[in-house]
């Protein structure tokens, strides 16, 4: 194990020598000195791991060592030491920085604790997270022999997310690494629990299924609008689960976390299907049947033209609802519009229900398969998260839950419509000019698959409630890390497109999606 060096600085240096003995015992090498000066010359000429440092010292005194010693070295944990207790200089001890505060007398066992806690943190989170995880990986893999709810495999994915976040900051390979075979076998699985269940679940009658994309704001958004004044309900396109952990860390310093549920998107996993049906609280079918005048029935699932009728298709929900509510509708697909929400907040405020479709995310994962640069910052999904997180930190929406957080009987919804995937095994489909380009879903007819073994095939798509482009016409939808390639040029759109993240099938990433509730700190419910 390495052995750590500490510059320990007291005036009273002979009086440290029993301490000096104990950690020397445990395994650390400590260099005393008596001074706030030769402490500054000694950081500056060598490399220490921590600073033990006296407040009160004759000469410069630690607070003024301190702040002479973080200029040289701004990341050197320094630890204060006083036998004062007064709030002012715990206060400008904290505000330069310091790493742990201790007032004497002290003991022996407090120093190591202190020491380990600082130096040693990384490799004891890493010890306990490997034996955690070596066990809760256990529980997992048995569980998939159980017959599970929807319910069940939301919890099985937020427990992989859970790990995924927890190893991440490790830096562990071989458990990251175990952890994604982990991914891959639970998607697997939970490709087979929904080819066995979805149909069901949309022209059954059952209690144990759970709520859809066109079932969202009957069920959990329309009930709030009873809760608040003012309620806005934020789709973030493309937000996975784990991007919404990441930014909760942010988000909880302004805003109460009041519900965190999930709902289930509808297939195609796709913006064109999937918000359309949240907006319109219809199944695709439903909308080419009775909004015709709003159902773009085209060969194509991607486009602002597929997803031009929102605000109607909601204007029109709300009607059928009897739900006689004032509401405002902005789509933010650029920095200025963003700005313009902002600066008008409130005036917002003035609306029961705002609704804001924020496009950044999804731009992020075309922008990733597309430039060379975007998918050099995120090769992996720790990558795709610190950019999204790193996007919200720096934009408008923030600004906005900053203004929220200090307003009275304000409600926030953030969730999105699909999520995506990483997609890593080409399959080879054949089809006419017809077929969409998705790489997760293919809808036309003369569809034709190398190996269905990871495909859902709806060769009936009625029984899905979804439109046919003619009578022939049939879906398929990739599962787990698939994505569809065809025949011509396929080793050069097989490598081209592996490791984008794609959405449009079946995977735990694209259909378990996030629904979270927040508000003000300071409110009361």
């Amino acid at each position: 194990m390495q052995k750590h060096h500490i510059l320990w600085v007291d005036d009273e240096v002979e009086l440290l020598k029993p301490y000096i003995l104990f950690m020397s015992d445990k395994g650390y090498q400590i260099t005393p000195i008596n001074n706030g000066i030769e402490a500054i010359e000694k950081c500056q000429s060598n490399h220490y791991d921590m600073v033990f440092l006296d407040e009160n010292m004759p000469g410069m005194s630690g607070l003024e060592a301190l702040a002479k010693i973080k200029s040289i070295k701004p990341n050197l944990p320094i630890v204060m030491i006083t036998k004062s207790e007064e709030e002012r200089i715990m206060e400008e001890a904290i505000g330069a920085k310091i790493a742990d505060y201790l007032i004497k007398p002290l003991n022996p066992n407090q120093i190591l604790s202190t020491a380990k806690k600082i130096l040693d943190n990384k490799r004891l989170v890493t010890e306990k997270t490997n034996i955690s995880y070596q066990q809760d990986f256990r529980n997992i893999m048995m569980a998939y022999s159980d017959s599970l709810d929807h319910q069940e495999w939301s919890e099985i994915y937020k427990k992989l997310v859970f790990w995924e976040l927890e190893i991440e900051q490790t830096g562990e390979k071989e458990l990251s690494e175990i952890l994604e075979k982990q991914k891959e076998e639970a998607n697997s699985n939970f490709s087979k629990f929904i080819l066995k269940n979805y149909e069901s679940w949309l022209n059954e009658a059952s209690s144990s299924k759970p709520v859809l994309s066109h079932q969202l704001f009957k069920k959990k958004v329309f009930p709030l609008l009873k809760k608040y004044d003012c309620l806005f309900f934020i789709l973030l396109d493309n937000l996975r689960y784990d991007q919404w952990r990441v930014l909760e860390t942010t988000i909880s310093s302004y805003l109460n976390t009041l519900e965190e549920d999930n709902y289930y998107s509808i297939l195609p996993t796709a913006t064109a299907f999937a918000r359309n049906a949240i907006f319109s609280g219809m199944m695709p079918s439903d909308m080419e049947k009775h909004h015709s005048d709003l159902w773009i029935n085209d060969d194509e699932e991607e486009g602002e033209s597929r997803n031009s009728q929102e605000e109607e298709f909601l204007k029109r929900q709300l009607v059928k609802n009897n739900i006689d509510c004032k509401f405002s509708y902005n789509k933010i697909l650029n920095t200025q519009q963003a700005k313009w929400v902002t600066d008008n907040f409130k005036n917002l405020l003035k609306n029961p229900l705002n609704v804001l479709v924020y496009n950044f995310v999804d731009m992020l994962s075309h922008a990733r398969t597309d430039m060379a640069m975007i998918k050099e910052l995120t090769p992996n999904e720790a990558g795709y998260r610190s950019l999204t997180h790193s996007w919200f930190q720096h934009s408008h929406l923030f600004d906005l839950i900053k203004k929220a957080a200090a307003t009275p009987n304000i409600g926030i919804v953030i969730t999105t419509d699909h999520g995506t995937i990483r997609v890593k095994k080409p399959l080879r489909i054949v089809g006419d000019k017809s077929v969409n380009t998705n790489l997760r879903y293919k809808q036309g007819k003369a569809l034709h698959l190398e190996n269905e073994n990871h495909v859902f095939w709806a060769k009936k798509p009625e029984k899905l409630f979804l439109p046919k482009l003619n009578v022939s016409g049939t879906y398929a939808f990739a599962s787990s890390d698939y994505f569809f390639v065809y025949p011509n040029n396929y080793n050069y759109y097989a490598n081209y497109y592996k490791d984008t993240f794609q959405h449009g099938g079946i995977s735990m990433e694209e259909m378990i999606i996030p629904f979270i509730v927040l508000g003000p700190k300071n409110h009361v419910f």
